[in-house]
């Protein structure tokens, strides 16, 4: 297999520095990879022994606020939990007296095993809502009286039965979607008719009409109280009102608890700060440990707002950076470095540069490849090579923005003989939407084309599945937004696809073909793994990491997700890749393909987060980093498991700005590259979108309709004078041309368009 590109020199062109070597502190280990059994350190001392300056820095400081901002594979678990063992054994802090929150059991189940083997058991260290729940147990007989309601831990079926009460039919995936919707609200302390108000500030995309959702979300309250019963949320909401209400208890609770840890303080919603302000009262023994750059999980309510304040709400604190990265090599973390280093926004102001701690590494590999099946493939090949180079298949990710990409890198490694496993979503074909359209598309292949009304008009076979599916609502058009709709609509398009590669490759197959091909996908993929390659979202693996990650679908797109639209949704897609990057530790691969199937058009670009990084990117090419199209490690093309198919074109398109060849159809619209100055007449760019507005709304239609956004910037960078020059424009047709050429052209020498526009 010819080899990922690999570029000779970092990626943004500089070499890695060494990190630097200024201080000598003997027996440093690092934080990862330790033994499962470690003796107990046998003084107050020796829980000190092999922690850098900073961790002990941290581990020390048991008075007063402290604030660590660590960042990704830094030892911050290890900081911290050394921290409460030193206080611990040396009589500062009593065991019951601290509490350490975090906000997964699995997260508190390893801070809970480091304390034991440190020789601090006995602390205190859970979930927000563990703890919370464990204290309104408590304490409800006396608050309020009698037993706690009981605990409805699955609220699905109690909106169902609220939405049916508002006269609202959701789907199963829009179920899910207003019960996140739900969920959101409670965490940041939003009532029902509050809702719609908040929702707008926030810039979510609601699944439904938010006066809709503001309405079943009341009705959901108002069952809860009929029956007696509590959410998830409740937990946090009925532990705050009764600190708030009842001093005596809150008093209680100061009083057992004295000394507080919150572990990824980047992630704690509005509601669960609150609850920490009422545990801590006028007291200030807090240490809190997070890092900005690594706040992905906006959408359910977590801000870094509480992190990035710590020191205007705390003035004294104590403020600790941990920067040496113990996890990643020098290579892998200049990746990071440098993907940061790009970011904007008050998270970005507080970004942290990491420093390696490792011996260095290979360099990152880059694989551009032709199409989505050839990533898929070529990926699986490296995969396989590292396997039989001695690296563990539990050692090795896929990464990926959605679950819906899954399925190709399922087949491929499948194909491969790779053992795997699906971490946070259920394998492709094990998806309610997937087996419930196999058994649609099951049930017409029986009956076949001419017997089954639903297939009349249909006459290919990818046109048949469009039209199976289309009696369950799906659309050619995505869904606005994300959520479960979103990730139902990316399921079925996945069979759309795989339905026309298959006829691409069977141009004589059935129905009756394709659900054969189904089920043998599905058997190959369904066979049970102990152990194997993970696939995963890249919100799934926040919190883990392996010897080697592969970051896959990296495109436009995809990467940025095409529903994030703000500044601030921007931002978060970059941290989302950064928390990919920080995941491996010594391989890491990016890869992205210029096209969905074979032999399609190349009109994908890679992701813009890449720009400057990646091999041919712009400002690669300014630090003197390989050109567009050229391999470090002499891979044709950078396409994994083979050359690019050669294209014959007819005079390609080349950037009159720099001259280099274009593909990406908006850069063809343009005639230059994304990233080379634009000669753009800014104001006559502004009269032209005013002016498409108002035929937009004349014709009834959206304003894509009259001209595309590229195609005006290339009408206000080209200023033509005539209708000769306006044609030469992609994307001005001659129907456009004959339509709103007149305007066009009297907007571009500075008039007024004509009033009486003729009509499209």
């Amino acid at each position: 297999m010819p080899a990922l590109v690999r570029p000779a020199r970092p990626a943004c062109g500089r070499h890695s520095r060494s990190p630097p070597r200024t201080w000598q502190h003997g027996g440093v280990t690092a934080a990862t990879h330790s033994s499962l059994f470690p003796p107990v350190p046998d003084s107050p001392d020796a829980v000190l022994d092999g922690l850098d300056p900073e961790q002990r820095a941290v581990a020390t400081a048991l008075s007063g606020p402290v604030c660590v901002l660590a960042g990704a594979g830094t030892g911050k678990t290890r900081a911290i939990t050394h921290r409460i063992a030193y206080g611990v054994r040396s009589g500062v802090l009593q065991p019951s007296s601290v509490l350490a929150v975090t906000f997964t059991n699995r997260a508190a189940g390893e801070m809970r095993g480091r304390l034991r083997q440190l020789g601090a058991g006995g602390v205190q260290a859970r979930t927000f809502h563990s703890a919370a729940l464990r204290q309104l147990q408590y304490f409800w007989p006396k608050a309020v009286g009698g037993e706690v309601p009981r605990l409805v831990e699955r609220k699905v079926q109690l909106v169902a039965e609220a939405a049916a009460r508002c006269r609202v039919r959701l789907d199963r995936n829009e179920l899910r979607d207003v019960t996140g919707e739900i969920e959101w609200s409670k965490v940041t302390q939003t009532v029902p008719e509050d809702y719609a108000p908040a929702a707008a500030k926030a810039g979510r995309e609601a699944p439904r009409d938010p006066a809709e959702i503001g309405r079943i979300y009341a009705m959901y309250e108002q069952l809860k109280r009929d029956r007696g019963v509590i959410d998830f949320e409740d937990v946090l909401l009925l532990t705050v009102g009764v600190l708030q209400d009842r001093h005596d208890i809150a008093e209680t609770v100061r009083r057992q608890y004295q000394h507080f840890v919150v572990d990824e303080y980047q992630d704690v919603s509005p509601l669960q700060q609150r609850l920490l302000e009422l545990w801590l009262g006028d007291r200030d023994n807090l240490c809190v440990v997070g890092d900005a750059s690594q706040t992905i999980y906006s959408f359910t309510g977590a801000t870094p707002d509480h992190l990035l304040n710590f020191r205007t709400r705390h003035p004294r604190a104590t403020v600790v950076k941990l920067v040496r990265d113990y996890r990643s090599t020098p290579q892998v973390v200049h990746l990071a470095n440098g993907l940061l280093s790009q970011a904007r926004g008050r998270a970005a102001e507080h970004r942290l540069e990491l420093i390696s701690q490792r011996d260095p590494g290979p360099e990152p590999g880059w694989a551009e490849c032709a199409d989505e099946p050839a990533e898929a493939e070529g990926t699986a090949r490296r995969v396989r090579d590292l396997i039989d180079s001695g690296v563990p298949a539990s050692e090795i990710a896929i990464l990926y923005r959605i679950n819906a990409q899954s399925e190709v890198y399922e087949q491929a490694l499948a194909d491969l003989g790779v053992p795997y496993q699906l971490r946070g979503a259920e394998r492709f074909f094990e998806r309610p939407e997937v087996r419930e359209a196999g058994l649609l598309l099951r049930g017409a292949a029986r009956a076949g084309g001419h017997t089954d009304p639903q297939l009349a008009g249909a006459d290919d076979v990818p046109s048949q599945v469009r039209a199976v599916l289309g009696t369950r609502g799906w659309k050619p058009e995505p869904p606005v937004g994300s959520g479960a709709v979103r990730d139902r609509w990316e399921s079925l398009a996945a069979l759309v696809r795989l339905a026309e590669d298959f006829v691409r490759a069977r141009p004589d197959a059935t129905l009756a073909d394709l659900v054969a091909e189904l089920d043998e996908r599905a058997s190959a993929q369904h066979a049970p793994t102990v152990e194997g390659v993970t696939l995963a979202s890249l919100h799934a693996a926040k919190g883990l990491e392996w010897d080697a990650v592969f970051l896959v679908g990296l495109t436009e797109g995809m990467m940025p997700i095409t529903y994030a639209k703000t500044d601030e949704q921007i931002e978060e897609e970059r941290r989302l890749l950064y928390v990919g990057v920080t995941r491996a530790r010594s391989h890491l691969f990016l890869s992205w393909s210029l096209s969905r199937a074979p032999g399609g058009r190349p009109v994908r670009r890679p992701s813009r987060f890449l720009n400057g990084l990646r091999p041919g990117s712009a400002a690669a090419r300014a630090a003197g980093g390989p050109r567009s199209g050229s391999t470090a490690a002499g891979a044709p093309g950078g396409v994994p498991g083979g050359e690019r198919p050669a294209r014959k074109r007819r005079g390609p398109a080349r950037c009159r700005v720099c001259g280099r060849t274009l593909t990406d159809a908006g850069e063809i619209k343009l005639m230059r590259c994304e990233d080379c100055p634009s000669d753009l007449d800014e104001a006559l760019y502004e009269r032209l979108r005013d002016w498409r507005a108002g035929q937009a709304e004349r014709l009834g239609q959206p304003a894509y309709c009259v001209f595309t956004d590229k195609t005006l910037l290339a009408i206000a960078e080209a200023v033509p004078g005539t209708e000769s020059e306006l044609s030469c424009i992609s994307g001005v047709g001659g129907r456009k041309l004959a339509a709103f050429g007149a305007d066009v052209l009297a907007l571009c020498a500075g008039e007024d368009p004509s009033e009486d526009s003729p009509e499209k």
